[in-house]
């Protein structure tokens, strides 16, 4: 998951559905939006075969869009479906595992971390990026502020990459880029788009194209 930009940049994360063809559409839709830089795959309520299905399926529509596909929690799910990455949502000594194993071949991310002190021990296992918030955590318009003050105080010490989650408002990757995190998470704000989820990512990136911060080169 590369900083091909000098500003914050857009990770989408699938929204749950009934039926995996339609949600197939939904998000190759999207993608022809825009940059986005990656998607998370979330497993919802899925058993895990049902869960493979999907995530083979989506897992290559992402990668043919150029973006980084990352299958949250199942790293046998991860393996067979031949995703970039894997976004571990467990303990550090899961995460401190899955590291072992995986890296350098398939990028390993970590969420779960609620406060700072778990976020400095997930740190110290050096993952890829770490995630505040939850995957299903945009239920307000705006970030949760809790979430924003935890990407902001990550960015300005740690090398890591951050993503913050926004909220149902595509205005809310501003809060997330003003923090000075690398990356901002969207759900709902780009697949419940009234325009539709393309336009929505358009949007978003002609937005953080115009008002987001400059990172240092």
């Amino acid at each position: 998951m590369t900083l091909l930009e000098d500003r914050c940049r857009l990770v989408l994360i699938v929204p749950d559905a009934d039926d995996d063809a339609v949600l197939s559409e939904k998000l190759a839709h999207a993608l022809r939006g825009g940059d986005v830089a990656s998607v998370i795959l979330p497993q919802y309520g899925l058993d895990e075969v049902s869960f493979q299905k999907r995530a083979e399926g989506l897992v290559a529509i992402v990668q043919e869009a150029g973006a980084a596909a990352l299958v949250a929690g199942d790293s046998r799910v991860a393996g067979r479906a031949k995703a970039d990455g894997l976004h571990i949502l467990g303990k550090v000594e899961e995460l401190a595992e899955a590291i072992e194993k995986f890296t350098p071949k398939m990028i390993v991310g970590a969420g779960g971390a609620s406060d700072r002190h778990t976020a400095l021990e997930v740190g110290e296992a050096r993952p890829d990026y770490i995630f505040f918030g939850k995957l299903d955590g945009d239920i307000k318009p705006e970030a949760h502020p809790k979430n924003l003050a935890l990407g902001e105080w990550w960015a300005s010490m740690v090398e890591i990459p951050c993503i913050v989650m926004g909220g149902t408002d595509i205005a809310s990757v501003l809060q997330v880029a003003e923090t000075g995190a690398e990356f901002v998470a969207l759900r709902s704000a780009v697949f419940d788009h009234p325009a539709g989820s393309a336009a929505a990512i358009s949007e978003i990136n002609a937005l953080l194209d115009e008002k987001a911060p400059r990172f240092d080169a």
